[in-house]
């Protein structure tokens, strides 16, 4: 039997998926898959500026795909949990499937 969402929760899982729907957005999840990076080290591995990578930075802690942790002066930011990985490493998967028929 199929659940029940509310309107908002269908609203809310839309809005992710716009998250998601960005190239750079998706870049910067990519680069921090396996490790916590600072801003300048993902605006190095993308050559992007470090003002673009902190704008959408923000936007994926907004959403709660990535957190942050103060050590010093420098910001470290990682995948928020175990879910991120998980809807990245599934979306790819279907990507490649797609490719490979």
């Amino acid at each position: 039997m199929q659940e029940t969402y509310t309107e908002k929760a269908v609203f809310d899982l839309a809005e992710l998926f716009k998250i998601f729907g960005d190239p750079t957005r998706i870049k910067i999840l990519y680069a921090m898959l396996d490790t916590e990076l600072c801003v300048n080290d993902i605006a190095g591995c993308l050559q992007m500026s470090q003002s673009s990578v902190s704008h959408q930075l923000r936007v994926l802690k907004t959403s709660k795909l990535v957190k942050s942790r103060r050590e010093g002066k420098s910001i470290f930011y990682s995948l928020d949990d175990e879910h991120v990985r998980s809807i990245l490493s599934m979306g790819m998967e279907h990507i490649m499937e797609g490719e490979r028929k």
